[in-house]
């Protein structure tokens, strides 16, 4: 089923043009991610597709029969109602019901003729399936205080009200619904967002998003649709495809620009050998010269953000924290943690909302006071602080002016030094956009400056908390490659598992009531270890702890080797065809799935006919079900092996 058309839409806010006569399709069951740099009109899009905004030209067309459901990056709630009533505050005959058992049930009255009528509909609408999804939606986003006024909440609480709302209104329109959700990941803490790519994946639902997280892009997309120097671009597969093909394409636009500014030499130099009168043959190749000359001069413009910065020299005292205490009443955040940072350490704060992670951060940097402890800075200790608050102005001003006010002239790690203007420049601030005002800036945009703002001080110690919030895929991936090659210390809070796992040694694990465990890995090795203690039979003396872990706990600095109570288990050796089986599954499994993905890509493209279509559906068909044998036998001789 066909669910809704852009055809040749454009749209510009003033002489900036953010997309121009772009088209694309959604049908069933598709789960599209749009991708594009910060500013360049994603948001806009979405709004336009859901009639918050409109284009300037082209059609949007949507089935009449299709309820779109929007999740919006600035979330819209009566701030005067409770987080119950605003949840429940669709028009629709089920939730009605829903919504009145739920206060019969807690009003405590004794009326059986009202719980029998209730309870009766309950049934003939099959209400008590959408009640038990509601009651899961709401319990894993941890949004528990129902009748707590939205006006109370803060910013992050609001987007998970927000995401159930929106969930819990496509789960009611199954089958006829299109849910579009802008940076649905932002403000969720990792399991939050690991349960709601799961959701996502499983669901019949069809999807048009835009978010950052890429391990959440691959798992829940099939296609991506991509918005590059005003021209659309669809890429059918996950993640990892369309970076392939995308780097495919920028190679044939490079090898077609040589080709073409090749031609555009040959032609300048006849051109200038011809006499003025024009034959209607050399005419018509004067033409031509026209739009070959168009073709070459129309250099593809890097937008990348360069970052090559100088950096601060960093002395041998960094940072030490030393039997730190912070409490909020009998909420614990520290609890004597002790720790001495190291020249070149990458460290990853993960943890639950609300366990104190961006309170660390500020005792650290000495922006909040310890209950008790101390805190010491190296002299030669120059921080640079991306906090989650944004950039901070005391008036609107255009980002040229912003950035001058810091300096004139910035030094870089070659030794040179860059102009403002410049500087904008390798932010991707395109000279156009550097009189732009603070306040007409995208989130992303705002916080790219911010980022650069940072940047103006040449710190040896980054304290990042939540950066890749609002960030685009190519800014992110520049981000990444900068940081990789940054020589000094990262403290980094972040979501973003792709972006944690690429960057970190090794994890403060905040566990709750001040307990602070130091992991040595990344963060998808961390919860490799966390799946294996959750599944693990209890020890002896009742002490679950992940092995390899060091609790930073004053005295109680332990390492948890010591601790654990490791059962002894007969290992049941694999014999030699069992090891050359498990070899061969290993390379089995990888071959099928590329197979699978092949034909996947292959039944989407336009001109297959039907009979092509049923067989690569059947082969898919196998080819899962063959997976799942192999992916269980592979398990069986990995747990032995």
């Amino acid at each position: 089923m066909h669910y809704a058309t852009l055809e040749n839409v454009s749209k510009s806010f003033g002489v900036r043009k953010l997309f121009s006569n772009i088209t694309f399709h959604i049908s069933e069951g598709d789960k599209i991610a749009l991708i594009a740099r910060n500013g360049f009109g994603k948001s806009t899009l979405l709004n336009i597709l859901s009639e918050k905004d409109h284009a300037d030209s082209g059609t949007v067309w949507v089935h009449k029969d299709i309820n779109l459901v929007m999740l919006h990056q600035e979330n819209e709630f009566d701030e005067e109602k409770s987080i119950w009533d605003n949840i429940l505050s669709m028009k629709n005959e089920t939730v009605k019901l829903v919504r009145e058992y739920e206060e019969y049930i807690e009003s405590g009255k004794e009326d059986a003729d009202k719980l029998d009528y209730l309870l009766t509909k309950m049934d003939e609408l099959d209400a008590w399936n959408f009640e038990n999804e509601l009651q899961q939606i709401l319990t894993k986003l941890k949004i528990s205080n129902l009748h707590a006024l939205v006006k109370t909440l803060s910013g992050g609480q609001k987007k998970r009200v927000a995401l159930a709302q929106a969930l819990i209104e496509t789960e009611l329109y199954a089958g006829k619904c299109l849910l579009i959700m802008d940076e649905p990941t932002n403000h969720l803490d990792v399991s939050m967002i690991e349960w709601l790519e799961n959701f996502l994946s499983a669901q019949k639902v069809t999807l048009l998003m835009v978010t950052h997280d890429r391990y959440f892009l691959d798992e829940v997309c099939n296609e991506i649709i991509e918005i590059d120097n005003e021209k659309v671009y669809t890429h059918k597969g996950n993640y990892g495809h369309f970076l392939e093909q995308k780097a495919h394409r920028i190679e044939v636009t490079q090898s077609e620009l040589l080709k073409d500014k090749n031609i555009f030499r040959k032609e300048l130099e006849w051109m200038r050998k011809q006499p003025k009168a024009r034959t209607t043959k050399s005419k018509s190749r004067q033409d031509a010269f026209v739009e070959v000359e168009e073709r070459a001069k129309n250099k593809a413009v890097d937008t990348d953000v360069q970052l090559q910065v100088k950096m601060t020299r960093l002395g041998g005292k960094i940072l030490e924290m030393k039997k730190v205490h912070k409490s909020y009443g009998d909420k614990k955040i520290l609890n004597g943690f002790d720790y001495t940072f190291k020249r070149g350490e990458r460290i990853g704060i993960v943890g639950k909302n609300g366990v104190g992670k961006s309170t660390f951060l500020q005792i650290a940097l000495q922006l909040a006071e310890p209950d008790s402890g101390k805190i010491n800075h190296g002299d030669t200790v120059v921080f640079g602080h991306f906090s989650q608050e944004g950039l901070q102005y005391k008036e609107d001003k255009r980002v040229i002016e912003y950035v001058k006010d810091h300096a004139e002239f910035f030094p870089m790690a070659d030794g040179t030094k860059l102009g403002a203007s410049k500087f904008l420049e390798r932010f991707a601030f395109t000279s156009e956009q550097q009189y732009t005002y603070l306040s007409k800036l995208s989130g992303g945009e705002k916080r790219r400056l911010q980022l650069l703002s940072i940047l103006f001080k040449n710190p040896n110690f980054l304290v990042l908390d939540e950066p890749t919030n609002d960030l685009d895929l190519q800014t992110l991936q520049i981000l990444e490659e900068f940081l990789l090659e940054y020589q000094g210390c990262i403290l980094l809070v972040s979501h973003d598992r792709y972006f944690m796992d690429k960057l970190v040694d090794h994890l403060f694990v905040f566990e709750g009531d001040g307990i602070i465990s130091d992991f040595p890995g990344n963060y998808s090795q961390f919860r490799i270890k966390e799946v294996e203690r959750d599944n693990a039979p209890s020890t002896a003396g009742g002490k679950q702890a992940m092995i390899g872990t060091t609790v930073l706990t004053g005295s109680n600095q332990v390492a948890i080797e010591e601790d654990i109570v490791k059962p002894k288990a007969a290992v049941q050796k694999l014999s030699y065809n069992e090891k050359r089986e498990f070899e061969t599954l290993e390379k089995d499994m990888p071959l099928l799935e590329k197979e699978k993905q092949d034909l996947e890509i292959n039944m989407s493209k336009e001109g297959i006919n039907f009979d092509q279509i049923q067989l690569a559906a059947k082969r898919v068909a196998d080819i899962i079900a063959l997976l799942e044998e192999k992916e269980l036998r592979w398990l069986e001789l990995s747990e032995r092996l």
